[in-house]
């Protein structure tokens, strides 16, 4: 056997786990979580369920990969787009009005992974410490260039701006006529003010 071969077997694994992910993230935008069997995701890369357990041990952790590809296709997509994280926070969000099957699974395993023996658990955990932590970089930014009232708690904005971010959509679910960007926009605007008055 050649020296090559455990190297060609290691690529061409990682080939097929990478086209059962794109099948799935094109799957569940389309379709929804629900109705997005593992058996349809088989079928669109020509495997039995089986054979897709063989790559991801659960539709679980598909669907947790699935949300962690949304994450990267977006930052490089934005990338360039916008100054600080707020921004770009802002702009996926009406994104996200484009492709409510990949919202309607963000909004699904943040509940389901809750649980710490959910394969998503640590991610989802990690992700929204990534997340607030970089918002409350991107308004002691603003903060500093005197954009952002200097009196405002960074990490209360944060955590506030990822709130109404997943409130929304939760609520667009419910309601396609909610203007999540816009919403999400205006109320971020009064929660980072400008610098107040001084009364003379």
């Amino acid at each position: 056997m050649s020296i090559d071969a455990p190297a060609r077997r290691y690529a061409k694994g990682a080939a097929k786990r990478r086209e059962i992910l794109d099948a799935a993230l094109a799957v569940v935008a389309t379709q929804g979580y629900r109705n997005s069997s593992l058996q349809e995701i088989a079928d669109a890369v020509g495997l039995t369920k089986a054979g897709v357990l063989h790559y991801f041990t659960s539709r679980e952790e598909l669907m947790a990969e699935v949300v962690s590809e949304r994450d990267a296709h977006d930052r490089d997509s934005f990338a360039g787009l916008e100054p600080d994280l707020l921004g770009l926070l802002s702009r996926t969000i009406e994104h996200n009005g484009t492709v409510p099957g990949l919202v309607q699974l963000y909004s699904r395993l943040v509940a389901e992974a809750e649980a710490p023996e959910h394969p998503a658990h640590d991610y989802v955990r990690e992700r929204y410490d990534l997340i607030v932590n970089s918002l409350a970089d991107s308004v002691r930014a603003r903060q500093r260039d005197g954009s952002v009232r200097a009196d405002l708690d960074p990490m209360v904005v944060a955590r506030a701006a990822t709130a109404l971010s997943d409130g929304l959509q939760l609520q667009w679910l419910h309601d396609k006529t909610v203007d999540m960007s816009g919403i999400f926009d205006a109320a971020l605007e009064l929660m980072l003010g400008t610098a107040p008055r001084i009364q003379p």
